[in-house]
């Protein structure tokens, strides 16, 4: 069996700084912090629901856009899993020395890329080809939600950086071919029980 790979050398150094940064600031910090990177990809979820029930009431095409992100979100999770499971790179928690505000995941749950970054970046990235309020918001959550993963000590910097890249990239990619052939998805999609969420009723 092919050995983890340890990237510590990388920006080990960095992540123990922040790790040691997140156990001398108070409780509510820490508590918030952990909350949020728990069940923070909640609000991408309610946001994406916002930005379809904004957008239906504007025109199809950007009705389409919203119904497509969560598909987007899907797909940039897939190649960053994938990502995820070439490079085999082992959770910092696991190789370094220290105490970590959240349990370290078991063995074989690999660190990089991030997921919980990719799906952010991704949800925000989506969002902004739907109504930039919303992405901008999003794209914030994402931000935070990547630095929360390292707080709590499960990614070095490192992985949630490619992590965030990944997902946004992919999302950008996609959904830019969704805005491309709109017109045609609407007409397609207008001719399927999935009509009446093009347009408010």
């Amino acid at each position: 069996m092919t050995s983890a790979f340890d990237g510590s050398s990388i920006d080990g150094p960095l992540y123990r700084d922040i790790v040691d940064l997140a156990h001398r600031s108070p409780v509510w910090l820490d508590d918030t912090v952990t909350a949020w990177s728990a069940y923070g990809l909640g609000l991408f979820a309610l946001l994406m629901v916002v930005a379809w029930w904004r957008a239906r009431r504007k025109d199809a095409v950007p009705a389409v856009t919203a119904l497509a992100a969560p598909l987007i979100v899907v797909l940039a999770y897939a190649v960053n899993d994938g990502v995820k499971l070439l490079v085999r790179e082992d959770r910092p928690c696991r190789g370094l020395p220290t105490a970590t505000l959240e349990a370290c995941p078991a063995p074989g749950d690999w660190s990089f890329p991030s997921n919980h970054a990719a799906l952010a970046a991704a949800a925000a990235v989506a969002l902004l080809f739907v109504s930039r309020r919303l992405g901008a918001l999003a794209l914030l959550a994402a931000c935070a939600m990547a630095a929360s993963r390292v707080w709590v000590g499960v990614h070095y910097p490192h992985d949630v950086l490619v992590g965030f890249a990944v997902g946004a990239l992919v999302a950008a990619a996609l959904a830019a071919l969704v805005v491309r052939w709109g017109d045609t998805l609407v007409r397609r999609l207008t001719a399927t029980r999935l009509a009446p969420l093009l347009t408010a009723a």
